[in-house]
């Protein structure tokens, strides 16, 4: 990596943009073709969530300079978080090929195959990187990431501790520890993680994710109540700083009402009965019910794809920065979904990794259930539901990605609450609307007190032969890239369940707001 291209990446990292852009200009003017300052621009542009001039750009840099894997690792990472998935694995598959001398480059495709649920790959690349380049905290973290979702719990630790010896105030590490075990009076974090709260009190985001690792490590020593306030004072700031409106979501549940009851339009003719989607609320037993489908030997799990929202979006052509909002939803009404539904089956054909059948399990795609079945009548849709209460409280203990706003109901107690009428409404209407072989409703509870049988009803229904597997689930290896990646190489136990009477009078405000559904 030549020196203007080092500097580039420190100033970015450092937030200085208008010298990066300046200096981009400046070699540009100097020489036309020269890659790297259209890859400097296209990672101005990308931090900048102006994804078209990014594409463009890294684009641009990649004609200039094929056989560089920096140049594909940028335009790559950049198509994975559009959603194009399958052509973001296809260039990091390439650029992993090539020779890889600088800790960026490897880092960079390490996060491209984490977003594409090959966990497997990023923890060689990362591992790469840090090889190569020891000193950055960030590599050790995405390190310890990986080799958690790959269940390397040990190893994933380790990574965590190397990341606060090189960022002592590291909360991202110190959350990730306490998600790893349970903690004990006479191992935890809390007095650390009290100081740091105290420090970073004022950013949202940092007092986030700092508030949840206090609040779990309270719940683990029994002290739910003072685990509650802590989640209560840990979520208000961030719900302050981004002012949340309930009726935002409230429209996007009405919008999607009316994807079933509008004339049907197109309905595919394809006849690919490949995809099985998982679908609920997060934390009411999707991931369990993916890890019990693919410890079936003709199934797979491809992750939590944004693939089918991408083609909707991209169908819907809709100008606002969303995927999924009310205008994109009331624009795909009539859309050609029998094309959707042949693209989806392309572009996931090499996450499904040759198997006969595989699980796409983006919890969100509830909202999309009725799309769904037009553009792939031969799908399966396997609903998760769960008991309410205890459903709004796992939603609302769970540390969701800061800017990943479809989440945004879970900082509120009394907001999740409502969410979850408008969750409930939908299913109804689903369960009403497609027929009985193409849509389930499967409940978490039933699957932990009568498992064989609801492993038997769920593989009859996706048209699977019984395998012993299935019940082993806790013994598949496959990577899991979920908050319940060390809960679910568990065998079942029933401890979650009726979870919410532990909290004593801290939920009697969603029981009321819940009403007829609590019982």
């Amino acid at each position: 990596m030549d020196k203007s291209l080092r500097k580039g990446l420190a100033d970015i990292s450092a937030g200085r943009y208008q010298s990066v852009h300046a200096d981009a200009i400046e070699m540009i003017r100097a020489n036309l073709s020269d890659p790297a300052a259209y890859y400097l621009l296209a990672r101005v542009a990308f931090d900048h969530r102006n994804f078209h001039k990014a594409g463009e750009l890294f684009e641009k840099a990649c004609l200039l300079e094929p056989e560089d894997p920096l140049y594909l690792a940028g335009q790559a990472e950049f198509l994975v978080t559009v959603g194009r998935q399958a052509e973001a694995l296809k260039l990091a598959d390439a650029a992993a090929e090539m020779r890889i001398q600088d800790a960026f480059t490897a880092d960079t495709i390490g996060v491209v195959f984490s977003r594409t649920g090959f966990h497997e790959k990023a923890v060689a690349l990362y591992r790469r990187a840090v090889e190569l380049d020891p000193a950055p905290a960030n590599f050790h973290y995405n390190l310890g990431a990986a080799l958690q979702f790959a269940g390397e719990f040990a190893a994933a630790e380790a990574a965590y501790r190397s990341t606060i010896e090189r960022e002592p105030d590291s909360y991202r590490a110190y959350s990730a520890l306490v998600s790893l075990s349970k903690q004990t009076l006479k191992n935890n974090h809390l007095d650390k993680l009290a100081a740091l709260f105290d420090s970073n009190k004022d950013d949202a985001d940092k007092a986030l994710h700092i508030g949840h690792a206090i609040a779990k490590t309270l719940e683990d020593l029994g002290r739910f109540e003072e685990s509650f306030d802590w989640l209560v004072r840990a979520k208000r700031g961030k719900r302050d700083a981004i002012a949340y409106q309930p009726e935002t979501d409230k429209a996007l549940f009405a919008q999607a009402l009316e994807t079933a009851s509008r004339a049907p339009g197109s309905v595919s003719e394809c006849s690919d009965a490949s995809p099985i989607f998982i679908v609920g609320l997060p934390r009411t037993g999707t991931t369990l019910v993916d890890r019990i489908l693919s410890s079936h030997p003709d199934v797979v799990s491809a992750g939590e794809l944004n693939t089918f929202a991408g083609l909707i979006k991209a169908q819907a052509g809709t100008s606002s920065n969303l995927v999924l909002d009310p205008e994109t939803l009331r624009e795909v009404a009539d859309a050609d979904l029998a094309a959707i539904g042949r693209a989806y089956i392309e572009d996931t054909s090499r996450l499904a990794r040759g198997a006969v059948r595989f699980t796409d399990k983006m919890p969100l795609n509830f909202f999309y259930v009725s799309l769904i079945h037009r553009a792939l009548p031969n799908a399966r849709i396997v609903a998760l539901r769960r008991d309410p209460m205890d459903s709004c409280l796992s939603n609302f203990r769970q540390l969701f990605a800061t800017g990943f706003s479809y989440y945004n109901y879970s900082l509120d107690i009394d907001d999740t609450g409502e969410y979850y009428r408008g969750f409930d409404q939908l299913m109804s209407v689903w369960r009403a609307s497609l027929p009985a072989s193409r849509f389930l409703e499967i409940r978490y509870e039933d699957i932990v007190f009568d498992q064989e049988q609801q492993t038997r009803r769920l593989l009859e229904f996706c048209d699977l032969s019984w395998n012993d597997a299935c019940l082993r689930f806790h013994e598949n290896d496959a990577p899991v890239a979920t908050a319940s990646s060390v809960q679910v190489r568990q065998p079942l136990y029933s401890g979650s369940i009726g979870r919410w009477k532990k909290y004593g009078d801290r939920l009697s405000g969603l029981t009321r707001r819940l009403g007829e559904l609590v019982d």
